[in-house]
């Protein structure tokens, strides 16, 4: 949304105190944004990056350091935001707490606490966030389930059930990639361990390419014909696909959608994928699975967090199951 649609909706009544800021803590990079939560759209929207090498505190002292500016920034549009929601890219409990510390070192830190003085805040998922988004105004509007994956740095999805997105009991349901799988060579022994979210993620199509790539760079490549990176986007896809028709298999949803940047781009990764999981599903289903790519792209975290202020308030309405 740019500054003059801002400024319409501060003077519309319809929208008038619907708005939180929605910040997106990454392991590449912390968005943030002003939401219209009547509408999904944004405004004043900053990106920064995260740095995550640092450790935890700083990180957070630039989350607030942010939340700080698009509260400042609001009201120079006469929007008034009334809290702020958190996706973080790691596991949240039902209370709001990290118990991860994969990438961003929050565990142990009251997240919530820290940011309160500013606005009451929500901290979650940023897998549940963004699957959020896309369930009230994205892709998967037209379906009551579906699952929700997320590609970029890492590899992670959940099932949305009624639009609300599935936490499981603790929190965790989202880990689809990161269990160690190990494989013994029959012939010499050797015993080979590694993870989906090795192969299937961006670093991980870096990592195979050669050590001076990025993912969205191997996609650009496999696009423009390198037989090398087809041959590790291809091989990426199948690995996953496997997993994801697995999936799809067990929960039956309504639709799968794809997210996070490899997930939205479009290209040969989308396409192996999409041609692999149709390859792996069930063969006495004869209904076809929609494979959708998301529609909000890099605001999908940004807008879900926000979107979650209005979930719960408190930490016992949270969605857990």
């Amino acid at each position: 949304m740019n500054h003059a649609q801002a400024l319409a909706d501060a003077t519309d009544p319809g929208t008038a105190g619907l708005y939180a800021i929605g910040i997106d803590v990454g392991g590449t990079k912390i968005a943030g944004a002003v939401v219209n939560l009547a509408r999904g759209t944004v405004a004043l929207r900053h990106q920064i990056p995260t740095d995550c090498q640092r450790g935890g505190e700083p990180v957070l002292a630039d989350v607030e350091q942010l939340a700080r500016l698009l509260l400042q920034e609001s009201a120079r549009l006469g929007v008034t935001p009334t809290a702020i929601g958190v996706g973080v890219a790691e596991l949240v409990d039902p209370g709001g707490q990290v118990f991860s510390d994969y990438l961003i070192k929050w565990k142990g830190i009251d997240v919530q606490t820290r940011l309160a003085p500013i606005l009451p805040t929500t901290v979650e998922s940023d897998v549940r966030a963004a699957a959020l988004a896309e369930a009230r105004f994205g892709a998967g509007l037209p379906y009551r389930d579906f699952l929700y994956l997320s590609l970029g740095t890492g590899v992670s999805g959940v099932l949305v059930q009624n639009g609300v997105p599935y936490a499981g009991s603790r929190g965790a349901a989202l880990v689809i990639a990161s269990g160690t799988s190990h494989h013994h060579c029959p012939q010499c022994g050797h015993v080979d361990s590694t993870t989906l979210e090795q192969i299937a993620s961006g670093p991980g199509l870096a990592e195979a390419l050669g050590p001076w790539e990025t993912g969205q760079s191997v996609l650009a490549a496999a696009h423009a014909g390198d037989p090398r990176a087809i041959h590790v986007v291809d091989h990426a896809a199948a690995e996953l696909a496997g997993t994801v028709a697995l999936l799809a298999n067990s929960l039956d949803p309504a639709a799968i959608i794809f997210g996070g940047g490899l997930g939205s781009a479009p290209g040969r990764y989308f396409d192996s994928l999409k041609a692999a999981i149709l390859a792996g599903l069930w063969e006495g289903d004869h209904h076809p699975l929609p494979i959708l790519q998301a529609a909000f792209g890099a605001d999908a975290g940004i807008v879900g967090a926000a979107l979650y202020t209005t979930l719960h308030q408190e930490p016992a309405n949270r969605p857990s199951r």
